[in-house]
């Protein structure tokens, strides 16, 4: 099994966001200038493409006949990670905001995906089945020194994301032997494992640029996804979409102020930016295929 994701609460009152630091729920102004980069199909297979955050500007990066997924920015939003099948197997590679230049982070005949680059530019952030099932692990940027931090062989550990200064990674695994997802966070050594309080399973965490809250897919209701957002230390749970339907693998605006997510109230995949609080939804792709596995421009 390669868990590439898994497949309501009613809306929270303002004191529960208050609780969380969220911002007023007058509703934003519509999303800042920016550039997103995300994972769609237009054709027939996953492609890595970028956007305006109005929508317009929707090109490319990756070209068609090769599958290329799950984009996040370089800190100095010059380049991408990404993990791309273009070798016969999934790797980390990292290429140009243009999409020039791809070069590979990892070269292993395992399963290695969902890459993130540490604040400092030093260091990848990735999942690894290298030696049985998934695991964070850890790589320098020119593919030496690869670390498994969760050493965990029963129990798989995904969806890794780095704290603003780089010294804590926040993942999900189902380590607690129940077959749903909670969400844990770790040292970038791999001590200080912690576990945060996140009913009915958990996924897709993203820390916030002010390292105060995380974002995370809840599925505490059975057969829905929601987005809810909570401190740090997992108190202060609160859900932003606040919708039935599948809404998912939410990231931050580098100002804190946004939440990037994939959506399929319309009936297909997908992007939609809202402000921290849940407020004024806005469709940025408005595509009729399939969109998801968003991450806003530095």
């Amino acid at each position: 099994m390669h868990p590439w994701k898994v497949p309501r609460l009613p809306c929270v009152t303002l004191a529960a966001l208050a609780a969380v630091g969220c911002v007023e729920t007058t509703g934003p102004e519509p999303p800042p200038r920016g550039e997103i980069v995300f994972t769609a199909i237009r054709g027939q297979y996953m492609r890595i493409w970028v956007a305006n955050t109005d929508g317009t500007g929707q090109r490319p990066l990756t070209e068609e006949g090769e599958t290329n997924l799950e984009p996040s920015w370089t800190p100095d939003g010059a380049g991408i990670v990404f993990t791309s099948w273009r070798d016969g197997n999934p790797d980390i590679f990292l290429m140009d905001a243009d999409g020039s230049n791809a070069r590979p982070v990892t070269r292993d005949s395992a399963y290695d995906r969902s890459g993130r680059l540490s604040p400092d530019a030093r260091r990848v952030v990735f999942v690894s089945e290298r030696t049985g099932d998934p695991d964070i692990w850890v790589i320098d940027v020119d593919g030496s020194n690869p670390v498994n931090l969760t050493r965990s062989p029963s129990s798989f550990d995904v969806d890794p994301d780095w704290s603003p200064d780089g010294a804590r990674i926040v993942f999900a695994s189902d380590r607690d032997g129940d077959r749903r997802f909670s969400l844990w966070t770790m040292a970038a050594d791999g001590t200080g494992l912690a576990r945060l309080p996140a009913e009915g399973g958990a996924r897709s965490p993203s820390w916030s640029p002010d390292g105060s809250r995380i974002v995370f897919t809840s599925y505490r209701d059975i057969g829905d996804a929601e987005i809810y957002v909570m401190r740090a230390d997992g108190s202060g749970q609160a859900n932003l979409s606040g919708r039935a339907g599948v809404d998912e693998l939410p990231r931050w605006s580098p100002d804190g102020e946004y939440v990037l997510f994939s959506t399929k109230r319309d009936g297909n995949s997908e992007i939609y930016a809202m402000g921290a609080d849940g407020s004024g939804p806005v469709n940025i792709t408005r595509h009729p295929r399939w969109d998801a596995m968003a991450a806003w421009k530095p």
